[in-house]
């Protein structure tokens, strides 16, 4: 397979979209962050001191999705149709699942701005509660599945099991 952000001489670029169809497109992203029990009950019952935590992770996860393209220096710039953020509580782990859909009508995909948006999220909620477990760990971030475009639907093969 040859990788589409390079030129021939290995030069990176942007690749040129600007002949493919438009397509309608949508992409799930999901990641967690597991903390201690303290943290995870000051953030449930919104008795963290930097206020609601997922309230706020969810405005910034919205708003690094929409910043993809700022962050990512070959992403390109897309007109986003829908994008949301939201959390599922796993307290036997003590474990926040963020989950981020983005959608637009294009010529390229939306998985970047899933992904972006669910890491940006995860990051706030560490930001809001640092002062109450620095030991936080962030991970298990990918893409679930994505639709659209030439390569059709793809599902997260690890979500078979």
């Amino acid at each position: 397979m040859d990788f589409t952000h390079f030129d021939r001489q290995g030069n990176a670029w942007m690749v040129d979209v600007s002949e493919k169809d438009d397509t309608s497109r949508t992409a799930v992203a999901r990641g967690s962050i597991f903390m201690s029990e303290e943290c995870f009950r000051k953030v449930t019952s919104g008795d963290m001191k930097k206020g609601d935590v997922l309230g706020v992770a969810r405005v910034a996860g919205i708003m690094g999705a929409k910043k993809c393209s700022e962050l990512i220096p070959l992403c390109h710039l897309l007109n986003l149709t829908k994008l949301s953020v939201d959390f599922e509580l796993y307290e036997e782990r003590f474990e926040i699942q963020a989950s981020c859909l983005a959608k637009t009508t294009g010529k390229t995909g939306v998985e970047m701005e899933a992904l972006t948006g669910v890491s940006v999220a995860l990051l706030t909620i560490y930001d809001m509660c640092k002062a109450v477990d620095k030991s936080m760990e962030i991970g298990e971030i990918y893409l679930e599945e994505k639709s659209g475009g030439k390569s059709g639907t793809f599902r997260n093969p690890r979500l078979e099991k």
